[in-house]
């Protein structure tokens, strides 16, 4: 089976850009974490809300800088890929604590949350490296549309990082009841898990070319969480 074109940049220039691994884009992602970080726990010490939710601006603005500059300057790499998906856990980390400690009665949810972010969809999110043509799960749309499209889309990806969040505070604000956050949640986890048995699929079949024909179509950013 010859190996097809590389989706984003080529092996050989991914191969080059894997020894210069201090490039802005994980600069960047460096800068938001450790800012994330550090702000995560002076809020959970604290059990300071605006701490919090200025972690989580940081978080999530860093996250989408990070991408966009690795797009506009060409720098993107399977090395940056990863370090970028293990940020973003670090980071959430550390914020669903400090939002337990602020508001125990959302641990249900933020349970069920947790196993889906940390565990299925980490799995599913570092599943790009098993095709070496892939340069991050942006470009997963050329593998399976299906799983791309409820996973690093656009809509997706805003849905799985602030969804929840957003209706829990919603939630708290007007005492609505949390059983309907958990839902969500519940929700969320059965589609993590339907996206890595239809992944289970993939990678035990024979083959991995691409679906469909190869092309410079690039989705918006180099991270993948």
């Amino acid at each position: 089976m010859s190996q097809p074109d590389a989706i984003g940049p080529t092996p050989r220039t991914l191969a080059v850009r894997g020894v210069l691994a201090l490039n802005w884009p994980n600069l960047i992602t460096t800068v938001r974490t450790a800012a994330a970080i550090v702000l995560g726990f002076v809020a959970l010490v604290q059990a300071d809300w605006v701490l919090l939710l200025i972690a989580y601006g940081t978080y999530w603005v860093g996250d989408i800088a990070d991408g966009r500059v690795a797009r506009w300057l060409d720098q993107e790499t399977r090395l940056g890929a990863v370090f970028d998906i293990l940020c973003d856990r670090a980071c959430s980390t550390i914020c669903i604590g400090a939002l337990l400690v602020i508001r125990p009665e959302f641990a249900p949810a933020l349970c069920i949350y947790f196993i889906q972010f940390m565990v299925v969809d980490a799995l599913l999110t570092m599943s790009f490296l098993h095709w070496p043509w892939l340069s991050s799960p942006n470009y997963f749309y050329r593998v399976d549309p299906l799983i791309y499209r409820f996973n690093w889309s656009q809509p997706a990806k805003a849905a799985n990082t602030s969804l929840l969040l957003a209706l829990l505070l919603v939630s708290w604000w007007l005492h609505w009841p949390h059983w309907i956050a958990v839902v969500v949640a519940v929700a969320q986890l059965l589609v993590k898990f339907w996206s890595a048995a239809r992944l289970l699929v993939l990678t035990t079949a024979e083959g991995t070319e691409p679906a469909g024909p190869l092309c410079d179509q690039r989705p918006h950013g180099r991270k993948a969480g």
